[in-house]
């Protein structure tokens, strides 16, 4: 069956609301961890993840950064719009340019109370701190089918934007969490290794590692590295379709150096790990971007690089080799003397995906009925229930701030052999 074909409504659990973890465990290493081998559930914590894994490893992390995406904007009246920051507009190259503009900025954002809003209508947001205050205004530009354009701009005018979303924004906690973000939330909802500002939901399978931990990977010789991909708010987009055709995945920024391309090339034969969904659609969007490029080495002329959402169910794209596609991308980027692939993937991995990179993935326990359990669905198969069965039953916590896993990809026959 095409994952086209599929319907939502077979990848789905009952979840009571008391297994969902409204805020983090005062240490995050201390979640617990299920582990999933070839049929095998047990489990551990965080704290001794590096005694399930190989020597021989790679552990590959996404080190984007949530930014203070929730801007409380106030009407002369009284009344409070809230703008949200989904993602920059189309104008800018990347996530990290818009983010490096000063003085003003046009974003893609959702609006609480939109009608409130009269046309024209200029809202101001003044932040006093301790380089003096700070004023953000938004002005309305135009209505889109999901979003709207909005123009924010400030002063000083010296400010990048992501410093003024530092300076007058809040951390915004996924929708299922209902309650305000904290000041504990500013440093739990963000990985310790974060780098790059971009993203408006954390990387969670990242968020139970600590210094401690890594120190522990770096110890047995476990190698490390990161990728990034910027999250956006459409990873908690509900599907409505019957069918998952019907169904538009959301696309994301991802960045990725030269350097691990080729490291993952070398790599091959090896176990590797993906820490996180966002780490593992970015790994395996390697692979598609690189078979693109070997169909037609001219597909990114003039463009950013793409993976389109059913793209890697075409036939004419699983023809490749793996080490045919890195070294392909490899290529591309020394022809372009660039340091780092920029790209940008709408990938769906659902049952029925060949997956190319990833061995294992480090992972929450997700929404029913979402994207992100056909990922885990077409990771280790029909098994998906029995551990999601016994995270129910051992007393895992759920979701973003919730206890974690360990799985295995459970491989073909054929790739066994």
């Amino acid at each position: 069956m095409h994952p086209e074909d599929l319907n939502i409504s077979d990848f789905t659990y009952e979840l009571p609301e008391e297994r969902i973890a409204y805020f983090p465990l005062p240490c995050r290493d201390a979640s617990k961890l299920l582990l999933y081998k070839e049929g095998v559930i047990t489990s551990d914590t965080y704290h001794d993840i590096d005694r399930h894994l190989p020597a021989d490893a790679m552990m590959v992390f996404n080190n984007t950064k949530v930014v203070e995406a929730r801007l409380l904007f106030k009407k002369p009246t009284g009344g409070q719009i809230e703008i949200f920051c989904l993602e920059p507009h189309e104008s800018y190259a990347d996530i990290t340019t818009a983010m490096a503009q000063q003085g003003r900025v046009r974003w893609l954002c959702l609006i609480g109370g939109a009608s409130k809003w009269k046309n024209g209508q200029v809202l101001t947001l003044p932040v006093t701190g301790q380089h003096g205050t700070t004023t953000l205004e938004a002005r309305f530009i135009e209505k889109r089918s999901d979003s709207f354009l909005i123009e924010l701009s400030w002063t000083p005018a010296a400010f990048s934007f992501a410093e003024i979303l530092h300076l007058t924004g809040q951390i915004p906690l996924p929708p299922y969490i209902k309650r305000t973000a904290g000041k504990e939330d500013e440093e739990r909802y963000q990985t310790v290794y974060a780098a790059h500002d971009g993203s408006v939901a954390a990387p969670t399978a990242g968020l139970h590692f600590t210094e401690d931990v890594l120190q522990k990977l770096k110890a047995k010789n476990i190698q490390t590295d990161f990728v990034t991909l910027h999250v956006g708010a459409g990873t908690f987009k509900p599907v409505k379709a019957g069918t998952m055709k019907d169904h538009e995945m959301h696309a994301e920024f991802i960045s990725v150096s030269s350097g691990l391309i080729r490291k993952i090339a070398g790599h091959q034969g090896h176990p590797l790990l993906s820490v996180g969904t966002t780490s593992l659609r970015t790994l395996e969007s390697l692979y598609w971007l690189g078979a693109k490029l070997l169909r037609d080495k001219n597909c990114f002329d003039n463009k950013l690089p793409y993976v389109s959402q059913w793209e890697a169910y075409e036939a004419s794209l699983q023809q490749y080799s793996v080490a045919d596609a890195l070294q392909a991308l490899i290529s591309y980027l020394s022809e372009k003397q660039s340091a780092n692939l920029l790209a940008k993937t709408q990938i769906i991995i659902a049952p029925g995906y060949s997956f190319k990179i990833a061995d294992a993935l480090v992972t929450n326990f997700h929404q029913p009925s979402s994207t992100l359990l056909l990922l885990v669905a077409a990771f280790i198969g029909d098994d998906w229930r029995r551990v999601y069965k016994y995270a129910l039953e051992n007393d895992f916590r759920f979701l973003s701030y919730g206890d974690g896993s360990l799985l295995w990809r459970k491989r073909p026959e054929t790739e066994k052999q």
